[in-house]
């Protein structure tokens, strides 16, 4: 059955604060260097999965159980997602498949075979893996969670932000990493709740793989072209027709490319400079940032640190790539 998807309620906002609360610690909002820039950064990956992507999931197994305390629930994913929905069915008692594509990250699909879930790996993409995972619901009758396009998702997404904004309040520009647009879904609906409409919201998208960018100027998602990146999470081609679209479109949000090489080299350099692990989808705000594709110099910006699952021979690799 396919349900409307809609813009989260403050009523729904709030019960993803509350089970958000219950099982997940507030991460911290610290002030960090970019090439001499300070900058406001959400560090997410501290979450317990690596990622932020577990507050959503959190959210929107919760929202699933209330409504069939027996049901289960599927998914697809390119990893971080997938963990999310592990962990919280782990918590929430509720079975749970993950569907992950063939070439899905190593050190995420090592992490999910350690979660009591089915796990199915198939297709070559995202978007293959996420059409057998429907496939999958409607044969078994099962509650199909999306990884972006979910009401409770986008919900869960939204506390990202309410802490940040709370956390840093002369926060004026936040830069946030875009697949399917889950996460800056969440960036203006808690801008929205929050009356504090002024705070500019900015996407970044990999050049190799840029569903949204491109859709945003009127390219037909299936014309769309993907190429390897190593932020895996930001990959694919998102859905047709998705309410985060529509957000994102109607909000007038300004998107940014970054190009594979300047993300392989920002996470060499977050390494270096800041001691951090990202993951190839967190190092994308942090190259735009220090590559001034963001058109901002002067106001206090931020980002999101979205995780921290990088699998360490491509980590180890990537500190050995030369810097310009």
């Amino acid at each position: 059955m396919i349900r409307e998807v809609l813009p989260p309620t403050t009523e729904q906002i709030e019960a993803a604060q509350r089970v958000i609360a219950d099982y997940l610690v507030p991460t911290a909002t610290i002030t960090m260097s970019l090439r001499g820039r300070s900058v406001a950064a959400k560090m997410e990956n501290f979450q317990t999965t690596g990622s932020f992507k577990v507050r959503g999931a959190l959210a929107a197994v919760y929202a699933a159980r209330q409504e069939s305390p027996d049901g289960a629930v599927i998914t697809a994913s390119a990893g971080n997602h997938g963990l999310g929905i592990a962990h919280a069915s782990s918590l929430l008692d509720v079975h749970a498949t993950v569907v992950v594509p063939l070439n899905a990250s190593l050190a995420k699909v090592k992490k999910l075979r350690q979660y009591d879930i089915e796990l199915v790996q198939v297709g070559s993409s995202y978007d293959e893996a996420q059409e057998h995972a429907k496939s999958l619901a409607d044969q078994r009758s099962l509650r199909f969670i999306s990884a972006f396009n979910d009401t409770n998702v986008i919900a869960g997404q939204s506390t990202v932000f309410l802490e940040m904004f709370e956390q840093s309040p002369s926060l004026e520009h936040v830069v946030v990493p875009t697949g399917g647009g889950g996460l800056i879904s969440g960036a203006l609906m808690a801008r929205e709740l929050l009356g504090r409409p002024a705070i500019r919201i900015t996407g970044v998208q990999p050049e190799a793989s840029a569903a949204m960018y491109h859709v945003l100027r009127g390219t037909a998602m299936s014309d769309v072209k993907h190429l390897p990146t190593i932020a895996d999470g930001l990959a694919g081609g998102g859905d047709i027709g998705a309410l985060t679209n529509d957000l994102i479109a109607e909000n007038e949000i300004s998107m940014v490319l970054v190009p594979e090489t300047a993300i392989r080299h920002a996470v060499r350099e977050a390494a270096e400079s800041n001691g951090l692990i990202l993951e190839g989808s967190a190092a994308t705000p942090y190259a735009a940032i220090i590559h001034k594709l963001v058109a901002d110099e002067t106001s206090q910006i931020g980002f999101v640190v979205s995780g921290r699952n990088i699998a360490m021979d491509l980590f180890m690799e990537l500190l050995q790539t030369p810097l310009d």
